[in-house]
């Protein structure tokens, strides 16, 4: 794991082939727990391709100078992430 909460990444390696690719990324809150906000794609072993943008947004606790992975949350396509965006509009609408 890593030291500092920039260098943390869903960058997976399997075989030579990089499996997970992170596309983007947005630390929403740093500290002894950050939680971090991650934009990648998948490698479709048998296209040869990168399939869409899938979202995940992880948490991690600092412990020891190394931060470790609590949780994470899937967003599995873009329609789910629009959904999600909608209603946090909606709801902070309300909110006025």
């Amino acid at each position: 794991m890593a030291e500092n909460a920039e260098d943390l990444t869903v960058n997976y390696e399997e075989d030579g082939v990089l499996v997970v690719k992170e596309i983007d990324k947005e630390i929403l809150t740093k500290g002894s727990w950050t939680t971090i906000l991650f934009r990648y794609r998948e490698f479709d072993r048998a296209s040869g391709e990168y399939g869409p943008d899938k979202f995940t947004i992880r948490r991690y606790q600092k412990r020891s100078g190394q931060y470790q992975t609590k949780s994470k949350f899937n967003i599995s396509s873009v329609a789910q992430a629009q959904k999600i965006v909608e209603t946090l509009s909606r709801w902070f609408d309300d909110t006025k």
